[in-house]
């Protein structure tokens, strides 16, 4: 559990994968019954230092505020995209009349790193909501591609990032099958939300994180049952990485000046 509101299942860092560069950390909440309450469960402020994190929300609704003065609220279909730059404290919680309603949850997390060049940049927030989100219909009529970021079949997704990631979010029906081709200089992996499939020959299921690596141009995607997945593909930073909580850096020298940072109250605070 992650503060008082979020069941979290997270299959990257874990011993058998440590990483998927620039991704980091992948953290599955839900699918989980919110009971009425009017006090909204959920994550207290907390510092993030040199990377980015990007919730994409399946269901329920999510309110989000941060010492850099953006705040917001995210339903099914939404995606918010924050980088953390030189540094802030957020809170992350069930949104107010949500809570009170009640209601199942489930929502992805993603830990995303940034160049060095990048890791001190002005904090920034990006909500990208549904509509502005470009779906691509597959052809057999089976299923439907969402472009969050990068670049993918000639469509454009609309997040800002600091280096090459695409980032798709796919729907697949029972009996459909997907060919995606992706640069081969790119990480590529697959983050199976919900379903069984078949992935170029091997089986993966719910909550598992299938990881090609380099050279993955070509994956082949058939189901027997309805499937939804997330395609985690990005160049490679190649980069020293130092982390320690929730800062991520390229050295410990780094690490001491961001935990002296949040100490000393330069990340900013609530006033409430």
């Amino acid at each position: 559990m992650v503060g008082d509101g979020f069941d979290v299942v997270s299959p990257m860092p874990g011993s058998r994968i440590r990483q998927l560069s620039p991704f980091l950390l992948i953290d599955h909440t839900g699918p989980m019954d919110v009971k009425s309450t009017e006090n909204p469960l959920g994550a207290d402020p907390h510092p993030h230092r040199g990377f980015e994190t990007v919730t994409i929300v399946y269901q329920g609704f999510l309110a989000h505020r941060d010492t850099a003065g953006y705040s917001g609220k995210i339903g099914p279909g939404d995606v918010q995209w924050m980088t953390a730059g030189s540094g802030l404290l957020h809170e992350e919680r069930h949104e107010k009349e949500f809570s009170k309603q009640g209601g199942i949850l489930e929502l992805v997390q993603l830990w995303v790193n940034v160049p060095q060049k990048d890791k001190m940049a002005k904090p920034r927030y990006q909500e990208l909501p549904a509509p502005v989100i470009p779906i691509i219909e597959k052809k057999d009529g089976k299923g439907s591609i969402r472009v969050i970021s990068g670049s993918y079949e000639n469509t454009e997704g609309p997040a800002q990032t600091f280096s090459p990631i695409t980032i798709l979010d796919v729907k697949q029906e029972a009996g459909g099958s997907t060919e995606l081709k992706l640069p081969a200089d790119y990480n590529v992996g697959l983050y199976m939300v919900k379903g069984a499939i078949t992935v170029n020959g091997r089986q993966a299921k719910d909550k598992q994180l299938v990881v090609f690596g380099w050279n993955a141009e070509n994956i082949s995607v058939s189901c027997s049952e309805d499937a939804a997945y997330l395609i985690l593909a990005g160049e490679p930073i190649e980069e020293p990485l130092a982390t320690y909580g929730p800062f991520v850096m390229n050295s410990n020298k780094e690490l001491i000046e961001a935990m002296e940072d949040f100490a000393s109250g330069k990340m900013g605070k609530f006033n409430d």
